[in-house]
């Protein structure tokens, strides 16, 4: 099966370097990239729910794109709280079973899941969210958009260097995560109460910056290779 992923190109900054590809096609670092990519899944399911248990019950109601006081607080509008909720609970079944999937890869391979220090990625990226209501679940939202998209991008790059087991899965992995992409963009322009062009535009140079400037810890969303 072909997925189409030419949207995810376009939304992305930069494609993967050629150098991480390269690497990550080395037969000694794939214990290390399953390992990663297990975190990975792990880390997405974690964080769909700490946006369901911050969110549960609303925190602010979205008007014009301005946060308006309202009586006992500030409320999500009833449709965005509930779209997110059952987004976000989709969102983090499915990575479960990812990790799931490639824990079972690893069990079968003889692969131990040992701990490995995080990469800069992600904590580029947070770096950028702001603090307040509701531009910090608009900016998490659109940080968990590039965060799917590249995760997306970077399945499609490898699979063509993997064998006959993990081809199949990495590319089973591209309409889900696609998927992610989409509904995260589309939920952080619902509560945004437009467009998040301004914010994507701030990300994706973060984002472009963390995969292509060297980078001395490997990594499934590190930068170059040093």
């Amino acid at each position: 099966m072909i997925v189409d992923i030419f949207h995810i190109l376009d939304f992305l900054p930069c494609p993967t370097p050629q150098k991480w590809i390269e690497e990550a096609c080395k037969p000694e670092n794939l214990p290390l990239i399953l390992t990663d990519h297990a975190n990975n899944e792990l880390k997405a399911a974690q964080s769909a729910m700490a946006i369901m248990s911050r969110y549960r019950t609303g925190t602010f109601v979205r008007g014009n794109g301005r946060c308006e006081q309202q009586k006992g607080g500030l409320q999500l509008r009833i449709e965005d709280q509930l779209s997110l909720l059952n987004k976000m609970s989709r969102l983090a079944r499915e990575e479960l079973r990812h990790y799931e999937q490639v824990l079972a890869i690893m069990a079968r391979r003889d692969i131990p899941y040992v701990y490995l220090e995080a990469g800069r990625y992600a904590g580029q990226l947070s770096a950028a969210i702001r603090t307040f209501e509701p531009f910090r679940l608009v900016d998490t939202l659109v940080m968990g958009a590039f965060i799917e998209a590249r995760s997306c991008e970077r399945f499609a790059a490898l699979s063509p260097w993997l064998d006959d087991e993990l081809k199949k899965f990495y590319r089973s992995l591209l309409k889900s995560e696609s998927r992610h992409f989409q509904d995260y963009l589309a939920l952080a322009e619902a509560i945004n109460g437009g467009s998040v062009a301004d914010r994507v535009a701030i990300f994706a140079g973060i984002e472009q910056d963390a995969i292509e400037s060297p980078d001395k810890l490997f990594r499934f969303h590190s930068g170059v290779p040093v």
